[in-house]
C-alpha cells in the first residue's frame, strides 16, 4: 500500500517540484497540495494522510501551529518539517508539537524519500545538520537563553499574532477563527502585554522575528 502523502508549502514551484520527485517513487501518493497552514489542517481532516510534509514558515497558520492543530485531532498522522530553517529553535517548537521528521529544504531528495520511509515505520528523522544544531543549544551552547513568542504567548495567542502581523482587522481574525472581536481585542492586549510591545509595528516586526509570520 502507498504511503498517501498531503504537500504543505507557499511556493508553487517547490510543491509542484516535490509532488513529480515523490510521485516517482512505487510506495509514495501525493494527495494533496496546500499552500497555507490553515488549509493544511482542513485537507487533513478531509483526507486523512499518512505523513503531511510541512514547512514552518506559511501563512494564515505557520507550521508549528498547524502540527499541532493536526496532531490534536489525528494522532497517528506523521508529520515532517520540510524548511529554511536550520536553526535549532525552530526544530525544537517543531518537535515539541509534535513533527517526527525535521529536514532543511537544501536537503538532496534521496534525504526526504528516506525520511519518509522512516517515519512512516515509526521511527524519527533528523537531517544530521540539524541533529547537530539541537545538541549544542540542548547543552547551553547555541542558545541565547531568551524567552520567545513560542514560550511566553499561548497557541491561540500565537495563531492571533500572525493573523495580526498579516494585516487582518481583529474583525476578520474573529471571522477566520469564529471567536468574537472583543475576545480578539483582549487577547492583542495580552499579546501586547507579554511581550513588551507599543505598537502594530513592533508586533509585526517581531512575529516576523520569530517566525511566526511572514508578512
Amino acid at each position: 500500500m502507498k504511503v498517501r502523502i498531503i504537500l504543505a508549502d507557499d511556493h508553487p514551484i517547490m510543491l509542484e517540484g516535490l509532488k513529480a520527485l515523490l510521485e516517482r517513487e512505487p510506495d509514495m501518493e501525493v494527495v494533496g497540495l496546500v499552500m497555507n497552514g490553515r488549509d493544511a489542517v482542513y485537507l487533513t481532516n478531509k483526507l486523512a494522510p499518512d505523513i503531511v510534509i510541512m514547512d514552518v514558515s506559511m501563512p494564515e497558520l505557520n507550521g508549528i501551529e498547524a502540527t499541532r492543530q493536526i496532531l490534536a485531532q489525528h494522532p497517528n498522522v506523521k508529520v515532517i518539517a520540510l524548511t529554511i530553517h536550520s536553526d535549532a529553535r525552530y526544530a525544537m517548537e517543531m518537535l515539541k508539537a509534535g513533527a517526527r521528521g525535521y529536514i532543511p529544504k537544501q536537503c538532496a531528495y534521496e534525504e526526504l524519500s528516506r525520511a519518509v520511509r522512516s517515519v512512516k515505520m515509526g521511527q524519527a528523522y533528523l537531517s544530521p545538520g540539524v541533529t547537530g544544531n539541537l545538541l549544542e543549544s540542548l547543552t547551553g551552547q547555541g542558545g541565547h537563553g531568551k524567552s520567545s513568542a513560542f514560550s511566553s504567548l499561548t497557541p491561540r495567542e500565537r495563531e492571533i499574532l500572525q493573523l495580526l502581523a498579516e494585516g487582518n482587522t481583529s474583525r476578520a481574525v474573529a471571522e477566520k477563527i469564529n471567536i468574537s472581536i472583543k475576545t480578539v481585542d483582549t487577547h492583542k492586549v495580552n499579546i501586547m502585554r507579554k511581550l513588551g510591545l507599543k505598537s502594530l509595528a513592533e508586533l509585526v516586526r517581531y512575529a516576523i522575528r520569530e517566525g511566526i509570520s511572514t508578512a
